[in-house]
């Protein structure tokens, strides 16, 4: 079975190598049909050799096959051509409505229309243009034809020529898209003293905080005066702890601000679904606020970590697998408006995808030039990634700090669905040992706890300490905070090659 895989792996290079070949000269293209297993097996030969795939090193006939399997919806990023600054760490500081890149754009959208009106005579601009963008250099746009791919690839105005929402087929028919979505429901038959502990007022503290020192760390700090932006699927308004009831018990003085950012459906880029709101439709989103700032209220229900700190969550998709061009959207629009918010000092996302999406990038490095501390998950296997897929992306980004779970019983061990590597920076214990119970959150409504794991809940974790933190020191910069964090972790001062530097440890970042 090795074998066969192995053998259609070197047919579909082989293939790939031909069409860049092709695809790159002053010709009209041909393209070349691809089904979307061959797709897929250049983008895992690609993961395997150098640890991500990226759509711009790939050649036009992959990336317009790609289009057709999709909604034909592209993300195009630009530049003036004569911009030779390091885009990268300076995208914080540009502004689009400058006429130097008011016009890039225009000329780039010229170029797609060109290119488009041979097939569709009758097309405008407007028509062109799926959703706006009032931040980044980049443009979403409609294309049906593999020439307008060609012109932006040979372009010196464009950085990138993407198709947003392919993702490996594989994925999407096994976990249907619903990854991480329908299991935020109460855990019956919590047992007190070994799933949690009972405490003041009324509130239940989850088992695993014992092992990075949370009680401790609360005696000096809860988190007050931080806000924590939890970019995920939203939060459940029949879950009156994110809500009517976020200030209770000994948690008061912040807020909770709730918004949405993924856009409706399409289909093929013309809107057809209805408008989306900030309610969870999936429940994970739920789960994340819950285990970084629930209440520690009088109500029975569980405490979260950095338990009176300000939050916002922000619908950005509708699953935490980022596999639609408007979830794209979605998440690069909730850094964005992340990063806008200057009491905002920690993001975290729970949320990931196979393949790098430059959109995305583009937005978390405008929210890490406003100097905001950013937390996203290392990942959890799916089907098609267990056993060989590193840290996924974006956790696996400089910008990011990546966190994955590890057991109770073993601190080198990641949980059984917990992706590792060398990008991981920061573990969370969230699986134990000898019978597989996960930390508690906050259910989807109601004060009966429920029960949530993967590298998801050790993120929302981590980021809930890194509230701990610089609550406790309000006048350090995001690397003096990141400092306290890693030199206190249980790895410090080495660096484990698969988990980082370790667990982290609440009471000594805050002393």
């Amino acid at each position: 079975m090795k074998q066969n895989f192995l053998l259609v792996l070197v047919a579909i290079s082989s293939l790939v190598s031909c069409k860049k070949d092709l695809t790159n000269a002053e010709e009209n293209i041909s393209p070349t049909f691809l089904s979307t297993q061959d797709i897929d097996a250049v983008i895992r030969m690609r993961i395997e050799q150098n640890g991500y795939f990226n759509w711009n090193e790939e050649d036009i006939n992959l990336t317009w096959n790609a289009l057709e399997h999709t909604d034909y919806v592209l993300s195009v990023g630009y530049k003036p051509a004569d911009y030779s600054g390091d885009l990268s760490s300076q995208i914080a500081d540009i502004n689009i409505r400058d006429k130097n890149w008011l016009d890039t754009k225009n000329e780039v959208l010229q170029i797609i229309l060109e290119e488009e009106l041979k097939l569709n005579p009758s097309l405008t601009i407007g028509e062109l243009v799926v959703w706006q963008e009032d931040v980044l250099p980049v443009l979403n746009v409609v294309a049906h034809s593999p020439k307008t791919i060609e012109r932006l690839r040979n372009s010196s105005l464009i950085r990138y020529v993407e198709p947003m929402g392919y993702e490996p087929r594989d994925i999407k028919e096994k976990v249907m898209s619903s990854s991480g979505c329908g299991d935020n429901t109460p855990t019956y038959g919590l047992a007190s003293g070994i799933d949690f502990n009972t405490i003041s007022p009324n509130a239940k503290q989850s088992w695993n905080y014992f092992y990075h020192r949370i009680p401790q760390a609360w005696t000096k700090t809860t988190g007050g005066g931080v806000k924590v932006f939890i970019i995920d699927t939203g939060a459940e308004n029949d879950q009156d702890n994110l809500g009517s009831a976020f200030n209770q018990g000994v948690s008061g003085g912040r807020t909770i601000e709730k918004m949405v950012t993924l856009p409706r459906s399409t289909f093929f880029g013309i809107p057809t679904g209805p408008v989306e709101t900030t309610d969870d439709g999936c429940g994970h989103g739920t789960a994340m606020a819950g285990a970084c700032a629930a209440p520690r209220g009088n109500d029975g229900s569980s405490v979260g970590v950095a338990y009176n700190a300000s939050l916002v969550t922000c619908r950005a998709s509708s699953d935490v697998f980022i596999d639609e061009s408007r979830e794209v959207k979605g998440v690069s629009d909730a850094y964005t408006r992340a990063a806008n918010k200057p009491e905002v000092k920690i993001i975290s996302m729970s949320m990931g995808r196979m393949t790098n999406s430059s959109q995305i990038a583009d937005a978390i490095r405008f929210a890490y030039g406003k100097g905001k501390l950013i937390f996203c998950a290392a990942g959890t296997s799916f089907s098609w990634t267990s056993g060989w897929f590193g840290v996924i992306f974006p956790a696996s980004m400089p910008e990011v700090n990546a966190v994955t779970g590890v057991r109770d019983n073993n601190f080198n061990l990641p949980c059984n669905v917990c992706h590792s590597g060398s990008k991981t920076d920061f573990t969370i214990v969230m699986e134990r040992g000898y019978d597989g119970r996960h930390p508690l959150t906050l259910a989807m409504t109601g004060n009966i706890p429920s029960t949530i794991g993967g590298s998801s809940v050790a993120t929302a974790t981590a980021a809930g300490i890194a509230a701990l933190v610089w609550s406790r020191f309000p006048t350090y910069s995001r690397i003096q905070i990141l400092n306290k964090l890693i030199t206190t972790s249980s790895n410090f001062p080495y660096r484990n090659i698969e988990l980082g530097w370790g667990n982290l440890n609440a009471d000594a970042a805050t002393n």
